[in-house]
């Protein structure tokens, strides 16, 4: 039974081997030139001297949520496609009415303006 899972333990401390020691000889053989921009802390391409009350769109918000929903959404069919051989005609039908959901709620989402970018 062990014997299984030699070449993933393998394959994980070899990993593990390989990245301890290029980080290490980026540490030791790189450059390192610091300065006061390299210091500061990246907000997310944000200049760090936005002050406190800057404020996002919500336009912004409903878009990566809605992007979040529907690729979650989406990588439910993997499973069923992967075995749909096994699950039959009843899994395709079901496929079929979930995709057909799907792309109401798409044309739903997109008809209201909410992929509008303003």
């Amino acid at each position: 039974m062990l014997q299984a899972y030699l070449p993933a333990l393998v394959f994980i401390v070899l990993g593990l081997v390989v990245g301890l020691v290029f980080a290490n000889l980026n540490s030791i053989f790189g450059p390192s030139r610091p300065n006061k921009a390299k210091s500061e802390p990246y907000e997310c391409g944000l200049p760090s001297e936005v002050t406190t009350n800057f404020r996002f769109g919500i336009s912004f918000y409903l878009i990566a949520m809605l992007f979040i929903l529907f690729d979650i959404e989406v990588v439910f069919l993997y499973p069923v496609a992967v075995q749909l051989e096994a699950f039959g005609v009843f899994a395709l039908v079901e496929t079929a009415i979930f995709i057909a959901l799907l792309l109401v709620a798409f044309v739903f989402v997109w008809r209201r303006g909410a992929l509008e970018w303003r």
